[in-house]
């Protein structure tokens, strides 16, 4: 059963159970990545033998498989990745920055070029954890940007072949090239390379602990969006909301994993014992109740503040993955909010909308980053370069400055070469 605490019974670092979610794997992981760098494709086919328990004859899903993938998944679904789909596009093309050049002083002309990067991998998960959303979250803000090539690995099931309904995901988001491979050695082959799978230059996407140590460990060759943990949710609800749907938006995220924690800070006792109640009313009801169980009792909390003030104070400590606001006038509020991953505001938004369909994204910075990290973007799937050019006179008047900058620094060589082409004109 969740336990109900005074506010200030809990420091605000104890109020999620924030698990490491790579630990003690890391030996494991080092050791794929090393095979999959070796030995290439046969580590691929041999290792998935090995986890998943099928052997493959190709890697890669073929034009065919997808098309009967698309053929097999009802109508009604194709439908509603349409909707979902649009909705993304439309919130992240408003992201698209712009490259920009300064001409306003005479001889002088700096300026950034913003360049997509050449070729995204995107990690889906497998098996019971099988979601089409992260497919349309990642790739699509990757179309976006601009990125040439979006590459996709995903494990197959026991019967050789790929989730259907991520493969139409896959195709309505624009993926490239998908690949029937899960776990370290999935990351392994983007971040180096095998002889069907290409290096990629930035990897994205959730996966379990072998996954997120792999991303940990090729960090550095490639660039990845982020390590993710257990997932993360904090309601703050004042009296006057309604325990049943407080109840199911917290266990909206405890089904994820026994690791996740969903936490509830009110206003109102009366509530906290009436959401309680609620819980253990709801979560017999769930397929996934062995897990929402797992979660409520180990890491769930109802905590009873003074003012929902005091509870977004504390919120801003914490920085939780989701944030939802129910409450009467949530915009009141939004600008105390600092540090969340996204909020979802007032009475009808559950968190569930921004897993699927609104727009924004769901990959979200989970452990407390949210403090100094942002949801995926289009951010994520571009660099920047940035240019000078200094005509001959515009170079002779900053000269001296620039050399007289490079002496405070002990850089003598600099200075000389900031100098040297007004020497050659004398």
């Amino acid at each position: 059963m969740i336990r109900i605490f005074r506010f200030s019974e809990v420091a605000p670092e104890d109020v999620f159970a924030r698990v490491s979610p790579t630990a003690q794997v890391d030996g494991a992981v080092s050791d794929i990545i090393a095979d999959v760098r070796t030995r290439g494709d046969r580590a691929l086919f041999d290792l998935t033998e090995r986890f998943d328990r099928v052997k493959l004859d190709s890697l890669r899903v073929t034009e065919e498989e997808i098309s009967e993938a698309k053929a097999s998944v009802e109508p009604e679904f194709l439908a509603v990745l349409a909707r979902a789909a649009r909705n993304i596009r439309k919130f992240h093309e408003r992201q698209v920055r712009n490259s920009f050049i300064l001409n306003d002083e005479d001889g002088i002309v700096i300026g950034q070029k913003v360049i997509p990067l050449d070729r995204a991998g995107l990690y889906v998960p497998g098996g019971t954890a099988a979601y089409p959303s992260t497919v349309l979250m990642d790739a699509i803000p990757a179309k976006i940007a601009g990125v040439r090539e979006i590459v996709m690995v995903t494990p197959p099931g026991r019967d050789g072949k790929v989730n259907p309904a991520i493969l139409a995901a896959a195709c309505e988001a624009g993926v490239d090239r998908i690949f029937k491979v899960g776990g370290a050695q999935a990351v392994a082959a983007l971040a180096y390379g095998t002889e069907s799978i290409p290096r990629v230059d930035k990897i994205v996407g959730p996966g379990n602990a072998y996954v997120a140590e792999a991303k940990r460990q090729v960090f550095g060759q490639v660039a990845i969006d982020m390590i993710a943990g257990p997932s993360e949710i904090l309601v703050l609800a004042d009296g006057k909301s309604n325990p049943r749907i407080l109840a199911a938006d917290l266990l909206s995220q405890a089904e994820h994993d026994k690791n996740a924690s969903a936490v509830l800070v009110t206003d109102s006792m009366e509530l906290a014992e009436a959401v309680r109640d609620e819980l253990e009313r709801q979560i017999p009801l769930l397929e996934r109740a062995g897990i929402a169980r797992a979660s409520v009792d180990g890491n769930g909390k109802i905590i009873v503040a003074e003012t929902l003030t005091e509870a977004i104070e504390v919120s801003n400590r914490i920085a939780p993955e989701h944030l939802e606001l129910m409450v009467d006038n949530p915009f009141d509020y939004l600008d105390k909010i600092r540090h969340a991953g996204s909020v979802f505001m007032g009475r009808s938004c559950p968190e569930a909308l921004g897993d699927y369909f609104a727009g924004p994204n769901h990959t979200l910075p989970t452990g407390g980053t949210a403090r100094f990290s942002s949801p995926l973007s289009v951010d994520d799937f571009v660099k920047k370069t940035q240019y000078t050019y200094y005509t001959e006179e515009a170079l002779s008047k900053v000269a001296d400055d620039v050399a007289f900058f490079a002496r405070k620094e002990g850089l003598t060589g600099h200075a000389k070469s900031a100098l040297s082409r007004r020497e050659e004109k004398k």
